[in-house]
Order: structure tokens, then C-alpha cells, then sequence
């Protein structure tokens, strides 16, 4: 009889990656549960070592082996060293992304095939659909949970080594799995923000980093309408985190529609700005999963996580770059975004927003 094939699971100390633990096991996988460290300020109190002892509880229930994979020098290069230099530059990191692509399908996956590992899982809402020694990236059956917008970096190499047991499942029905096996995570709420931030905001973080000056928020006339704390933490689109005083006595939302980095001043109005049809958006540094797109392709974007898709058209395409039109308006992007594409239910790809 041939020996199991050893799964390493990353073991988060949330429920998602527990339920993905158990269904390895019970699919007949020998399962090592694998805590991943991740980088964090010294001077930002984490809560890792509860996390990790949550994950240990984790595979005791589950009598399976358990490790502790140090990536923290992957995560401080690939994410946190990104997202502050990201906010400096003046565009809008996705730290999430970043964390897939080195930490989590980078480290992790380096340490699993260092270990003897033939395959690593997650507790992603995403699947993975193999087909003639090809991979294909897929939304979760969850749609309010799918997560195929942070995985668009993975290549057919990672993919192949790549198992995802909880995306072919809602998040209720994951619960109900938890609970009916006694896991310890089975009630324990989801963990929200990124990691390194903790229940910090990004100014306040920022400014460990870099000096953030205070500079006034002006309407689309020019006139200063209020405050806020240093133009280079904004985003397009944002609507919070600033001041603004108007004569209207209706509270309506102001939108972010513009940052000048060097006169430190961002200009904000009361509709949400938007990319208008017919418009070129350029990316970079794109990655296409199992094939490129053509020139002329209908496809659908999402630049944001949990935003509706809307169709656009390819109009030029190589290895690492790309130019899409939208068909119709949508959400104004902001350089560094991710833009990941979608032909239905299957991630093409995507690329930065330049």
C-alpha cells in the first residue's frame, strides 16, 4: 500500500484553516498542522501567541503533528516593507495580496517542500480546479467570503501544490462542520484588518514610518473645508479619516477625488468618483494564471475586494502588462491597486494598476 500523501495545512488558529485540517484528514491525507510567524513592530502589541496556541489546540484535537514556520523575514520584506513604501510613494498597497504571493504561497510553500510536503492547504474561500496537468483558479461557492481576488499572483506551479478544502463550502456550512466536530475554533470569531496593523489605524502606524503633516481638505472649488492628517494615507474614493464642514445641513458623505502629494492638500466631493466607459486602464506587473488574454477578450474586473465586477474589454495584452477598457462607469481605481480579472466564475489573472 502506497504511503499518504503529507499535507502541510496552515494552521491560522481560525476556524476556516481547522475545518481545512479536518477534511485532509478525513479525506484520508496525512496531515501536518503548520503555524505560520509572521513579522511585527516591536513596539505594536500582537496576539500571535495566543493565535499559535489556538492552532496547537487545533492539532491535538485532530492528533496530528504540528510545526511553527518562520516567515518572518518574508513578511517584512514582501508586505510590510511594501505597504509603508507603497503609502509614500503615494499609491495604494494591497497587503493581502502581497502576503499570498510571499508569505503564505512563498515561505510556507518553500518550508512544506523543504519538510517533505507533497502539497500545502489553506483555509482560503477559493477552488482550484485541476484539469490535463493544468490549474485553474475559481471563486469560492461563498460568494460574500470568496477570497480569488487576493490569490490573482499564483502561477500553475504553486496551484499544482496548492489544495483548498473549505472554498467548495459556504462559511455556515464550515461552522456547522466545526461544531459537530468538537473543534476548538468552532465558535471563535473571524479575524478582521491586516496583521501587522493590529487594532491600530494606518496613520498611526504610518507614523512610525514616515512624518505625516496635517494639511486641509479642500471642496472642488478650492477652498478649505476642513482638515485632515498627512495627504499620502488617502485613497481615491475614501471617505473617512478627514474633516469637512460644509453650510449644507444635510450630512451628506465627501468622497477623496483628488490627493497633491506635494502641496500636501487632498480635495474631496459629495459624489463618488468614478472611472467613466470607454476609459484606459493600464496594469503592470501582471500575472496570467493558465493563459493570456487576447486583445478584444470581454472579461470582468474587480479593483476592490467584495466590489461588484464590471465588464470591460481587453485591448492590449502581454507576459506582464496589460490595457483594459470598462464597458461601463465604475469605482475610480488608485495606482497600486489590484486589478484581478475574471471570465465568470475563473480568475484570469491580473496586474497593478499603474
Amino acid at each position: 500500500m502506497s504511503a499518504k500523501p503529507v499535507v502541510f495545512v496552515g494552521l491560522s488558529g481560525g476556524v476556516d484553516s481547522s475545518v481545512a485540517a479536518l477534511r485532509l484528514q478525513r479525506s484520508g491525507y496525512s496531515v501536518v498542522g503548520v503555524f505560520i510567524k509572521v513579522w511585527h513592530p516591536e513596539w505594536l502589541v500582537c496576539n500571535w501567541e495566543q493565535e499559535r496556541l489556538d492552532a496547537m489546540r487545533v492539532a491535538a484535537h485532530l492528533n496530528i503533528p504540528f510545526m511553527t514556520c518562520d516567515a518572518e523575514s518574508a513578511y517584512k520584506q514582501g508586505v510590510a516593507d511594501y505597504f509603508i513604501a507603497e503609502y509614500i510613494a503615494g499609491r495604494t498597497p494591497n497587503p493581502d495580496v502581497m502576503c499570498n504571493q510571499h508569505v503564505k504561497f512563498g515561505a510556507f510553500l518553500n518550508f512544506a517542500r523543504e519538510h517533505g510536503a507533497a502539497f500545502i492547504a489553506t483555509g482560503h474561500y477559493a477552488q482550484i480546479e485541476k484539469d490535463n496537468n493544468r490549474a485553474g483558479l475559481l471563486r469560492g461557492v461563498d460568494t460574500e467570503k470568496d477570497q480569488s481576488y487576493f490569490l490573482w499572483t499564483l502561477t500553475q506551479e504553486q496551484l499544482s501544490q496548492v489544495m483548498l478544502p473549505v472554498g467548495n463550502s459556504t462559511k455556515s456550512v464550515i461552522r456547522e462542520v466545526a461544531q459537530s466536530a468538537g473543534l476548538p475554533t468552532a465558535i471563535k470569531k473571524d479575524s478582521q484588518g491586516v496583521c501587522f496593523l493590529g487594532h491600530i489605524d494606518i496613520p498611526e502606524f504610518l507614523s512610525h514610518y514616515t512624518s505625516l503633516v496635517p494639511g486641509a481638505v479642500l471642496n472642488k472649488q478650492g477652498e478649505q473645508i476642513g482638515t485632515h492628517v498627512g495627504a499620502l494615507v488617502y485613497t481615491v474614493g475614501q471617505r473617512h479619516g478627514f474633516t469637512a464642514h460644509t453650510h449644507s445641513t444635510l450630512s451628506e458623505p465627501h468622497y477623496v477625488v483628488e490627493r497633491d502629494l506635494v502641496a500636501n492638500t487632498i480635495t474631496v466631493g459629495t459624489e463618488r468618483p468614478t472611472l467613466t466607459a470607454g476609459k484606459q486602464l493600464l496594469l503592470t506587473k501582471c500575472n496570467w494564471i493558465d493563459g493570456m488574454p487576447l486583445p478584444g477578450n470581454h472579461l470582468q474586473a474587480q479593483i476592490r475586494y467584495r466590489q461588484a465586477p464590471f465588464s470591460v474589454r481587453i485591448t492590449a495584452c502581454t507576459d506582464t502588462s496589460a490595457t483594459v477598457v470598462p464597458d461601463t462607469a465604475s469605482d475610480l481605481p488608485s495606482a497600486g491597486q489590484s486589478c484581478v480579472l475574471y471570465d465568470g466564475m475563473r480568475c484570469i489573472g491580473g496586474g497593478i494598476i499603474a
